[in-house]
């Protein structure tokens, strides 16, 4: 490989690396830590960008608390799903002012950055469960991805003809 292609490859990879990047609200130094791990250890104080899809929106008197069915990050901190039972547990994020839940729907991703607060024990169905609970500093709501269906048409089949 000569060194002129050398350096085409290369420019090409950081120009593909750009394209990549965390969004500017959600970049910053956070710890490599999921809620279900944050559940096993006492990680209290720990700055967090743990993302997934909102369970339950609810707006209180002085902040809106979000329970969220987390997942692993994209390189764009993007909730990024490998499959139906990708989870890393569940979390709740919690941030000063009103967020519409006619907004923040179930099923919506989303995206925090803030710091372990606490955890709070609730009841999903007759399971009791330990959330961990972050002071979010970012409430980062994704733009809802549009799938589309492609349908081609096969080739003819060689007994049909070609008229």
């Amino acid at each position: 490989m000569s060194a002129r292609s050398t350096a085409v490859a290369a420019l090409a990879l950081a120009l593909l690396a750009g394209c990549a990047t965390v969004s500017k609200p959600l970049q910053g130094e956070f710890a490599a830590l999921s809620p279900h791990q944050a559940i096993e250890q006492d990680s209290t104080g720990t700055a967090v960008r743990w993302g997934g899809r909102i369970v339950r929106t609810e707006p209180l008197a002085d902040r809106t608390c979000f329970e969220v069915l987390s997942s692993r990050l994209d390189v764009t901190g993007r909730p990024a799903w490998a499959g139906a039972d990708d989870t890393h547990g569940r979390f709740i994020a919690c941030r000063v002012g009103f967020y519409d839940p006619a907004l923040f729907t179930d099923k919506r991703e989303v995206t925090f950055t803030g710091r372990i607060e606490g955890y709070e024990n609730r009841r999903i169905g007759e399971y009791s469960y330990r959330f961990p609970r972050i002071a979010a500093d970012v409430v980062y709501l994704w733009p809802e991805e549009s799938r589309t269906r492609v349908i081609t048409t096969p080739a003819p089949w060689p007994w049909w003809g070609w008229w």
